[in-house]
């Protein structure tokens, strides 16, 4: 017994000791490389989208612009959705992931959510003005497009029998639509602000009052998380917080002032 345990114990510190070099090394590999490696989305304005010359901007962009001048680095921006973004980032193909996910008991398993968070959303739908969808209870045999991977598709079908039909992107799902194939989509409420002030969106309505608001949470990889990277990240978003630089962010992209970015810069502004 007491060899199995001697075994068992050199097998947890050798495992250890094989992940510390990884997190020690992200900051120095970056440095070395000259470029960090965001992924973002490309197709959610104005979180993160393409500008008329392809190059993708936007608030989240800008968050990574952030890092890679304060680490002194070039910034190369890799697309990413709802259903691949934690894989790019398992997979080492980008160094930090920062593209509108909701923080879930779930997802922390898999990739490293550092805390502070940085911004928040609720649920809603975008609905046919025609199907008169003034209750969450309507959407009962409804079909209701979704995006593939976010995580409140479940509930609102279990909860509210709503039938999903979920695209791999946003692009899919706004055709789907207008072309009437569902009579709604369900999706980040923050999505559709810019939407219904677009006169090709005037056959549409948000009706419905929002719900789960959640935050986000930009990741590093899992075993990262605790690291000197995850570490470096997280002592960047208080900073943000404290300084009120993802207030100015929101101003510049024009988003409805938010009051998860103001009530975590009352918190942090405190402790200055």
């Amino acid at each position: 017994m007491h060899k199995l345990l001697l075994t068992a114990a050199a097998a947890v510190l050798g495992a250890a000791l094989a992940a510390a070099p990884v997190s020690a090394q992200t900051l120095e590999r970056i440095k070395q490389r000259g470029v960090l490696v965001v992924g973002t989305k490309a197709d959610y304005k104005p979180f993160g989208f393409r500008d008329p010359s392809g190059a993708i901007v936007g608030f989240e962009p800008d968050i990574a612009r952030l890092v890679a001048d304060k680490l002194g680095v070039k910034l190369e921006i890799e697309p990413l959705v709802s259903s691949n973004r934690m894989q790019f980032l398992q997979q080492g193909k980008i160094d930090l992931m920062i593209a509108t996910m909701n923080d879930k008991p779930d997802r922390r398993l898999i990739v490293g959510i550092i805390e502070p968070l940085y911004y928040a959303s609720g649920v809603n739908v975008l609905a046919n003005k025609k199907a008169k969808i003034q209750a969450w209870e309507q959407l009962k045999d409804q079909k209701i497009c979704g995006i593939q991977g976010a995580w409140y598709n479940k509930p609102v079908a279990e909860k509210f029998g709503a039938d999903i039909v979920a695209f791999k992107g946003q692009t899919e799902a706004e055709v789907a639509l207008q072309q009437g194939n569902c009579v709604g989509w369900v999706y980040d409420d923050t999505a559709f602000a810019e939407r219904l002030a677009d006169p090709k969106w005037s056959g549409f309505e948000m009706a419905l009052p929002s719900i789960m608001e959640e935050p986000w949470g930009l990741a590093v990889k899992l075993e990262e998380r605790d690291g000197e990277w995850g570490k470096f990240m997280a002592a960047q978003l208080e900073d943000w917080h404290r300084t009120g630089k993802l207030i100015e962010l929101e101003k510049k992209w024009q988003i409805q002032p938010s009051a998860f970015l103001k009530a975590m810069h009352d918190k942090y502004a405190k402790k200055s």
